[in-house]
């Protein structure tokens, strides 16, 4: 297997103490420069309001496995949380979309840390990939704050 990234994400974020516990829960404006072979991909891009961002924890522990959430002091397994330390760092967030400016789009809702490698980009879609009736099982949904608008 092979991962290559498309890009280079740009954010205020140097390290971990400094970025929101989830991309939604911040306002602030993050760069997603995709390299110039990838630039074709981006056509029709700015027909899209929200985009799903997956990028590279670069600097997350890949040993662990167990992790406590903002919500107890229990240890649940890396699988069944959000915790940016796992065996692939692989991170997912959902961001607005802002604007297109060449080959960068100007995203909220990013948490991720300065020059972390994006693997890719994908259109969110509401039909798709809203399910109003999941849970998590150790943690309310009024516990994970309130998203920005979008």
């Amino acid at each position: 297997m092979q991962l290559n990234p498309i890009g280079v994400i740009h954010s205020p974020y140097m390290q971990r103490q400094d970025a929101p516990r989830q991309g939604r829960l911040s306002d602030n404006e993050i760069t997603l420069e995709v390299f110039p072979q990838f630039t074709a991909g981006l056509k029709e891009i700015d027909q899209v309001s929200h985009v799903i961002v997956l990028y590279w924890g670069d600097r997350s522990d890949r040993q662990t496995l167990q992790s406590r959430t903002p919500f107890g002091p229990e240890l649940i397994g890396v699988f069944a949380s959000r915790s940016p330390n796992r065996p692939n760092p692989i991170a997912l967030c959902v961001a607005d979309l802002v604007r297109r400016e060449g080959n960068r789009l100007i995203v909220r809702g990013v948490d991720a840390l300065d020059g972390s490698p994006l693997l890719d980009i994908k259109a969110y879609s509401p039909a798709i990939d809203s399910i109003p009736t999941a849970t998590t099982g150790w943690h309310t949904p009024q516990e994970e704050g309130q998203p920005h608008g979008g």
